[in-house]
C-alpha cells in the first residue's frame, strides 16, 4: 500500500512540475496564452503545492503581460494570502493598481514594500509619484531624497525634486536642479523642454527658444516640439520664424486642422 501510494505521488509530482516548466518555457517564448493556460491547469492539479506562490505570482506576470490586468491582480493577490511579505509581489501587485488609478491600493502595497524594504528605490519612487498626485510635496520630497541618498545619480528622482521645486515656487533651485541634470544628460531633449517652461514661467522666451531650439536637434521629428517653439516665436512677435515651425508640425504628422488657429496668429 504504502509503495503504491509512493508512486501515485511521485507520478502526480512529476506531472505538476512538468506543467510548470512547460508553462515557464512557454512564458519565456512570449507564447502566453499557453504560458496561462498551463499556469492553471497546474494550480487545478494541485492546490496545496508548497510552490503554487511562485507559480501565481507567474501566473500573474503573464496575465499582466496580455493585459489583463484584473486577473493579474487576482493572481498576484493569492500568491500574497499564501506569501504575504513577498516584496516583487507587491510591487507587481501596487504598480497594477496604480496604471488602474487605484491610488489607495497601490499605496499601500508599496508602503508595505518600504516596510520591508525601506531603501526599496522603485517601490520609493512609485509612492512619490502618489505622493506629487495628492499634492503632498513634503511627503514625496522624503522619498526622492532617500532615493538620492542610496544613489546619487538617480535621474527619475532628481527631475521629481525640480518638479517639486516648481511646485513649491522654488525656482532658483528647480533652474538649478535642471541645470545640473542637462549637464550630466546633453542628449535629453525633454530636460531641454523642462527647462523651456520653466524659462516661460519666469518669463525669459528668448531664453526658452534657445532651448526648444536646441532640443530639436536632437529629436528632429518631435512634431509637438515645434508647435512649442512656433509658440514661443510667437511670443516674441517672429511671425515667419513661427509659421515655419508649424509647418514643420504639420510636416512630422499634427493635421493642418489641429493647427489653424496658430496659423492664423501669424499673420
Amino acid at each position: 500500500m504504502f509503495l503504491v501510494l509512493f508512486l501515485s505521488f511521485s507520478v502526480h509530482a512529476q506531472t505538476y512540475h512538468e506543467l510548470v516548466d512547460k508553462a515557464m518555457s512557454c512564458a519565456l517564448k512570449d507564447s502566453l496564452p499557453q504560458a496561462e493556460q498551463l499556469f492553471m491547469q497546474a494550480l487545478r492539479m494541485d492546490p496545496k503545492n508548497v510552490r503554487n506562490s511562485l507559480l501565481l505570482s507567474n501566473l500573474g506576470t503573464v496575465q499582466k503581460r496580455l493585459g489583463k490586468t484584473d486577473e493579474a491582480i487576482e493572481s498576484y493577490t493569492m500568491a500574497l494570502n499564501i506569501t504575504p511579505y513577498v516584496t516583487t509581489i507587491l510591487l507587481n501587485r501596487g504598480t497594477l493598481y496604480l496604471d488602474k488609478g487605484v491610488l489607495d491600493k497601490a499605496y499601500l502595497d508599496f508602503c508595505n514594500v518600504i516596510d520591508l524594504s525601506p531603501e526599496n528605490i522603485e517601490a520609493r519612487l512609485y509612492r512619490a509619484y502618489i505622493y506629487m498626485e495628492q499634492r503632498k510635496y513634503d511627503e514625496a520630497r522624503i522619498d526622492y531624497n532617500v532615493i538620492v541618498a542610496k544613489d546619487a545619480k538617480h535621474k527619475s528622482a532628481h527631475i521629481g525634486l525640480v518638479l517639486l521645486d516648481q511646485y513649491q515656487g522654488k525656482m532658483v533651485s528647480a533652474r538649478d536642479g535642471l541645470n545640473l541634470l542637462i549637464n550630466d544628460y546633453p542628449s535629453d531633449e525633454s530636460l531641454l523642454k523642462m527647462r523651456a517652461n520653466l524659462e516661460l514661467a519666469e518669463d525669459s522666451p528668448e531664453a526658452a527658444r534657445a532651448d526648444l531650439e536646441a532640443a530639436t536637434r536632437i529629436a528632429p521629428h518631435d512634431a509637438e516640439l515645434y508647435c512649442q517653439l512656433g509658440d514661443v516665436f510667437l511670443m516674441l512677435k517672429k511671425k515667419k520664424e513661427a509659421k515655419k515651425a508649424f509647418e514643420k508640425a504639420v510636416q512630422l504628422g499634427i493635421p493642418r486642422s489641429a493647427m489653424n488657429d496658430r496659423f492664423k496668429s501669424c499673420k
